[in-house]
């Protein structure tokens, strides 16, 4: 029996906010396009942060509208404070994503505010968000909720505590963010296990990296714990600029060969979205690109879920 699992690109946000290069507006829209066309229904576009800290998000606003225009795609943008996120909700954006970190010394590096500081300002958002006649859907996602670069261990009630909070303030829905990629499937498995004991089922993804090369083992973990949504990113791109030592996302690829040999539908046609690299190739050709499919080509035994239903 197949089930869906939905994935989140966020290429063009996390894989992108880091690169060496800047790719063009036009370029981001044509790939967001690619990404759409190959079966991706949520795209993370961008992000309103300070372009003078992140010069690559600098034209978020206009990604947001350009990606508007693509019929079914679900429009996800960052913000990390209540100006941000009135920006996005401005811009169009269908939904807003949070990063609220556990580790409070990654917290004050990445947004200038300790851990308890911006679940407060959380909450604020949340009360502009719900006062406005357009909705938008909140997801709040745990940073270094599996350990930290500059912190080390993140305690595992502490994640919990912070995902309560997150929870108490409204959000719709929350993620656990693997921001350094420092997770191994133990540690995935009892962590998830734990916050669903706190929260239910408003935790509904998890973001992961894969620094230490389990990235796929870890989303496997997820899986079976009854995650059903992921982020991650064509080519493995990405890292935050925020945290030492943080690498690439999952790589999309491969995050979908293995769910669909699996028998979980993504609705991805993964011969278009290997397609959709040649763009980012010719865009960023300094940037490194990963992918054990796109390396051996899709083999012969493999049959998408959405055939075999």
């Amino acid at each position: 029996m197949t089930r869906t699992v939905t994935l989140c690109e966020v290429g063009p946000r996390d894989g992108l906010q880091m690169a060496r290069g800047r790719m063009a507006t036009g370029t981001k829209l044509r790939w967001i396009g690619q990404l759409a066309a190959a079966g991706l229904k949520e795209i993370e576009v961008g992000s309103f942060v300070s372009p003078r800290a992140i010069p690559q998000m600098a034209d978020t606003g206009e990604v947001v509208r350009g990606a508007l225009a693509i019929k079914g795609l679900t429009v996800c943008a960052l913000a990390c404070n209540l100006k941000g996120a009135i920006a996005a909700h401005e811009a169009g954006a269908h939904v807003l994503a949070i990063p609220i970190s556990v580790s409070d010394t990654h917290s004050h590096a990445n947004v200038n505010k300790g851990t308890d500081a911006q679940v407060e300002m959380v909450r604020s958002i949340v009360d502009w968000v719900r006062a406005q006649p357009r909705p938008m859907r909140i997801d709040a996602a745990t940073a270094t909720a599996f350990g930290c670069s500059m912190e080390g261990d993140v305690p595992l009630d502490r994640v919990v505590q912070v995902a309560a909070a997150l929870a108490a303030t409204g959000v719709d829905r929350i993620a656990l963010a693997d921001t350094v990629g420092y997770a191994h499937p133990a540690l995935v498995r009892d962590t998830v296990r734990a916050v669903q004991d706190a929260i239910g089922d408003r935790l509904h993804k998890l973001h992961l990296h894969d620094t230490l090369g389990l990235g796929l083992a870890n989303a496997l973990a997820g899986l079976e714990q009854g995650i059903r949504e992921f982020d991650s990113c064509l080519a493995g791109l990405g890292g935050c600029p925020f945290a030492p030592g943080a690498s690439g996302n999952i790589v999309t690829e491969d995050l979908a060969f293995m769910l669909e040999s699996m028998g979980h539908r993504t609705g991805i046609d993964l011969p278009a979205l290997l397609a959709a690299r040649a763009l980012l190739r010719e865009s960023l050709p300094d940037e490194p690109m990963r992918s054990g499919v796109a390396a051996a080509g899709i083999p012969r035994t493999f049959h998408p879920a959405a055939l075999a239903a």
